[in-house]
């Protein structure tokens, strides 16, 4: 299909954010010449702030993004650099070489300080390493990735219901239950193991890497999606009946500050179901399936999110509503407009349904409006429905690159390979 007009603008407009903004916001600012690896936390201004703890996630986060910038533009060497700095810190600092996994958060210098093994951490964790496989041909990364993937086999799989415990102490003992998590099971760490396994396969070419990518989606399209309303479900029992959502301690939902929690909690994020639809596609495109099978599941995310989750008053996509009601959380968070763009472009793209660019059109102008900091090209973190700044720091221990600048390169992409 021939690009409109708007598609075209708009993909000027994500690539002038990418290349003018995000890009040079990151490199070489993330880097941390005296103790190695990333710094994650920057105030409104670009500052530096206080960053005396290192999470797994957002360390291997910025890997994957250096790491994938060398893939999106090989001729800059500068992006192959600082991807190395970043592995060669993960590996030396959160690799627990006794139990054979990755430690959840380390102190500025590297030492340990939370030996905890949590599988979302781990997820990203072979998505860094794999995509640094993939952008350089570093058998070290790929080795480590799928060593981590051996230890969720042995350790975090669910051989009877399936998929995997969540949630660990140091030595691979589940954690407790309640706010523990050790007795749960969630979307969002099986979508970014998905994630994950999607570019493994990719590096690997492994046909055990495939077939558990293909369980995973297996797993995904049956059990965690709501068969009546189409959207994301959030929590589980290890028997994969859906369970009232709590806040899990060491997840986002559990440290985000600035709003309030959603009532009640069993909702549904309109910015997860449009990230689960791309991701959806792009491991089935991976693992080398018949999208088909699929296809019903992808439209009813993406229509969900649509239908309920856009603020058609002040653009931009809400955070979180009823599975089959209207939004209850109004504020607008960074990573829901992201995926929420990229998502809805992925829909257009793939559907060639006009809604799709309109509504994406519609989340971009919320975001240029009100999220991108002048001058600086980041994001800030949180505001009102509206509009107005609640949290404008540019990065935190969770936000970094990776939601903001994905979207904006996998969008452009996207459009890019539509004529």
């Amino acid at each position: 299909m021939s690009l409109p007009p708007e598609a075209l603008r708009l993909r000027l407009h994500l690539l002038e954010n990418l290349e003018q903004g995000i890009i040079p916001f990151w490199s070489p600012r993330a880097v941390d010449a005296e103790c190695g690896g990333y710094l994650t936390n920057f105030d409104e201004t670009g500052r530096a702030l206080a960053c005396d703890e290192k999470y797994l996630n957002t360390q291997c986060r910025l890997l994957w993004w250096f790491s994938r910038l060398s893939r999106a533009y090989p001729e800059i060497e500068q992006f192959r650099r600082l991807a190395h700095l970043g592995r060669t810190f993960i590996v030396t600092h959160f690799w627990d070489a006794e139990h054979a996994g990755w430690r959840w958060k380390v102190r500025r210098d590297g030492s340990a300080l939370d030996d905890a093994k949590i599988v979302y951490g781990q997820s990203f964790a072979i998505y860094a390493l794999a995509e640094h496989a993939l952008a350089t041909g570093d058998k070290l990364s790929l080795s480590y990735a799928a060593s981590t993937v051996g230890s969720l086999e042995v350790h975090a799989a669910d051989s009877l219901h399936g998929g995997y415990l969540e949630n660990f102490g140091a030595n691979w003992l589940p954690a407790g239950s309640g706010a523990g998590g050790g007795d749960r099971k969630g979307l969002d760490t099986h979508m970014h193991l998905m994630e994950a396994l999607t570019t493994l396969y990719r590096a690997s070419g492994a046909e055990a890497h495939r077939r558990q990518l293909v369980d995973l989606i297996a797993l995904i399209t049956s059990r965690m999606i709501d068969p009546k309303s189409g959207c994301g479900l959030n929590q589980f029992d290890v028997a994969w009946n859906p369970i009232e959502a709590i806040a899990i301690d060491r997840t986002w939902n559990a440290e985000r500050e600035g709003e309030r929690p959603a009532k009640p909690l069993d909702t549904t994020s309109y910015g997860h179901n449009l990230e689960l639809a791309w991701l959806l596609r792009d491991a089935v495109s991976s693992a080398k399936l018949d999208f088909a099978p699929y296809a019903g599941v992808y439209q009813r995310l993406v229509e969900h999110a649509l239908e309920r989750g856009l603020d058609v008053e002040h653009g931009g996509l809400y955070r979180d509503g009823l599975r089959d009601g209207g939004a209850v959380v109004l504020e607008k968070e960074f990573w829901q407009q992201a995926e929420g763009l990229l998502g809805l472009v992925d829909a257009y793209t793939a559907l060639g349904d006009r809604r799709f660019l309109d509504a994406a059109c519609s989340v971009w102008s919320f975001i240029e409006r009100h999220m991108i900091l002048p001058g600086l090209g980041e994001w800030r973190v949180l505001v009102t429905r509206e509009g107005r700044p609640i949290d404008s720091n540019i990065g935190n221990p969770w936000k970094v690159s990776y939601h903001t600048g994905r979207a904006l390169l996998e969008s452009a992409q996207r459009l890019g390979n539509t004529s």
